[in-house]
């Protein structure tokens, strides 16, 4: 009697004699897994979605080279598991869009297991680089989420469970979740580690229901050993996957297991989320990471051009960390035009030539806050309307809005305080004054704003609203 690898030996050249060496080695070679167990063969796919597409366009090829070499009464099952050794980390292998392969071959993404991003045409050798935990430049203000995360990463399953980072763009949200599961996955090989956005979890969901395959859903996402998920304000106002959503955090909680969340704000003030979800992700830790000071920008960008090396005074390094405040990606893109430059030159950047080429960058990124955007930010945030925020009303719940919707109206638009005052209801210049006075002083006695049913410090909420208001989101 053949041994079950023997068995799987044989399949396999079946399916390259059906398929062709190529197709072959694009969907089973390096992203599936042949297993026989007794008249079942089992192909374990590195994702759901690699796991569907798989039974989509193969399952007949896979059930005739079964019941070929096993027998007439042989199953096929596919199932999300383990691949070979050195393959759990690559991503699907994609046919170039330009080669001869057939184009119906091609995927709409790719294993997102490996790319929470969402996928793009690659080779079969690329993979995602994750970020590692000792790249992480902290600074005093991210100590805290910076350690949170060192934490779980040595200790999955302990007491930071779940873990919630929280933040505005480009502040290292990301490159945490990253390092997590980096070095979970190298600490503890034998854990089953899931990385992946909100969004693919939304449409993995949407997925299963259309296909009506929610057992099959529920058994991928529930029998993790750790879940990181980025970008869970993706989840606020959608229903139906928030509470999918929320029943995979009960089950994994219930089992010990793992679960790290970021989002671009406090979960509390994800306010279409329900009560249940947002008081279990805050049951373990929130997080919150801050824009770096200078001396920490400073520091990234020494690092970036470690990392890259290039001929570049320290005085023009000292310039963009002082000039770019938002967040990393700018200072990495101030960087990199720098090289850029560079590379056309030949010539070592000094500090003038980098005010002179970072000043044409900047001249085409302005973005101009206007009165009416203010008003939005504010309105959406406390639920209250614009005819509201303008009305004579002096009740707490529309004065406070107003009042700081005059503060970042005087500090992010170039208006007078007249202006301001005539848009927010004809009032006069001295009760906008006035207003951004309190404000200041509120927030320089650490006081608080109430934000619907809850208390919440007041630089927080300036601080969430100054984010959305400067990107646009």
């Amino acid at each position: 009697m053949e041994s079950n690898q023997e068995l799987v030996s044989r399949i396999q050249q079946t399916l390259i004699a059906t398929l062709g060496e190529r197709r072959y080695a694009n969907w089973f070679q390096k992203s599936a897994r042949l297993e026989v167990r007794g008249d079942e063969l089992i192909v374990y796919a590195g994702s759901p979605y690699l796991q569907n597409w798989l039974q989509r366009q193969f399952a007949d090829v896979l059930r005739d080279a079964a019941r070929d070499i096993i027998g007439p009464g042989s199953r096929v099952r596919l199932d999300v598991g383990p691949l070979a050794a050195g393959a759990e980390e690559s991503p699907a292998a994609e046919p170039n869009p330009r080669s001869k392969a057939s184009q119906h071959d091609q995927p709409r993404s790719g294993d997102d297991r490996n790319n929470g991003r969402g996928a793009v045409p690659r080779t079969a050798a690329s993979r995602r680089r994750f970020a590692g935990l000792a790249d992480f430049i902290p600074g005093r203000k991210n100590e805290l989420a910076f350690t949170a995360a060192r934490q779980v990463a040595e200790n999955p399953g302990g007491p930071l469970n779940p873990l919630c980072l929280y933040g505005g763009v480009g502040c290292g949200k990301t490159h945490l979740l990253e390092g997590i599961y980096r070095q979970v996955r190298r600490q503890y090989p034998a854990l089953h580690v899931l990385f992946l956005t909100a969004e693919n979890f939304a449409n993995y969901f949407t997925q299963a229901l259309r296909e009506r395959s929610l057992p099959s859903f529920h058994q991928k996402f529930r029998n993790v050993d750790v879940l990181l998920v980025d970008d869970v304000d993706f989840l606020n106002g959608k229903s139906g996957i928030e509470e999918e959503f929320l029943h995979t955090l009960k089950s994994l909680e219930t089992h010990d297991r793992q679960t790290v969340l970021t989002a671009d704000r406090h979960p509390r003030l994800l306010d279409k989320l329900s009560d249940e979800l947002v008081t279990r992700m805050l049951s373990g830790m929130a997080c919150r990471l801050e824009s770096s000071d200078v001396e920490t920008r400073l520091e990234i960008v020494r690092q970036r051009v470690r990392q890259h090396p290039f001929p570049v005074a320290d005085e023009a390094l000292s310039f963009i960390a002082r000039r770019f405040t938002n967040n990393v990606r700018e200072l990495e893109g101030a960087v990199n035009c720098l090289q850029t430059y560079h590379t056309m030159t030949k010539r070592r950047v000094s500090v003038q030539a980098a005010r002179e080429v970072l000043a044409r960058l900047e001249r085409d990124c302005i973005r101009i806050v206007r009165l009416c955007d203010v008003e939005q930010a504010v309105c959406r945030l406390f639920h209250v309307t614009a005819d509201e925020l303008k009305s004579a009303k002096r009740s707490r719940s529309v004065s406070q809005p107003r009042m700081l919707a005059m503060y970042l109206a005087r500090r992010l638009t170039a208006c007078a305080y007249s202006e301001i005052g005539q848009f927010f209801g004809n009032r006069n210049h001295s009760t906008v004054m006035a207003a951004e006075k309190k404000v200041r002083r509120l927030i320089d006695e650490n006081g608080e704003i109430r934000v619907c049913a809850e208390q919440w410090p007041l630089q927080e909420v300036v601080d969430s609203l100054e984010s959305q208001l400067k990107t646009g989101s």
